[in-house]
């Protein structure tokens, strides 16, 4: 447990810095309520219409994209971390390989979205 002290002695103080930084500003601080500062914040631009309205078909796929090559990180990174010790026990052109055929049915997916013009906001 001893090892443990440093580090829940500079999480408290971190802890105490973040809360005293709050505390003051709110006490310091001038507060001035404008209309746009109470205004809901929207990426910058003024809010327009419902904001119940539907999404584009494009924003989920993209969604689906970013997933699909985040997934494809998740395993590449470790894999390329372990290569050495798992070639040490299986052959390494079948780790490679494996890993290759992988890459390339990720690689067949984007080629497929880029077909299919996903990349192209501007067309309707």
């Amino acid at each position: 447990m001893k090892e443990y002290i440093p580090v829940l002695i500079v999480f408290i103080f971190v802890a105490g810095f973040a809360v005293t930084n709050i505390v003051l500003s709110h006490l310091v601080g001038k507060r001035k309520d404008t209309r746009a500062k109470l205004m809901p914040y929207e990426c910058g631009m003024d809010p327009v219409g419902s904001a119940h309205q539907r999404f584009s078909v494009k924003f989920y796929l993209i969604a689906m994209l970013f997933i699909l090559f985040d997934i494809e990180a998740i395993f590449l990174l470790p894999w390329a971390v372990v290569f050495k010790t798992l070639s040490q026990t299986i052959s390494k052109p079948f780790v490679f390989f494996e890993m290759m055929i992988f890459v390339a049915v990720l690689l067949v997916g984007y080629i497929y979205v880029w077909k299919k013009g996903l990349f192209e906001w501007n067309r309707n």
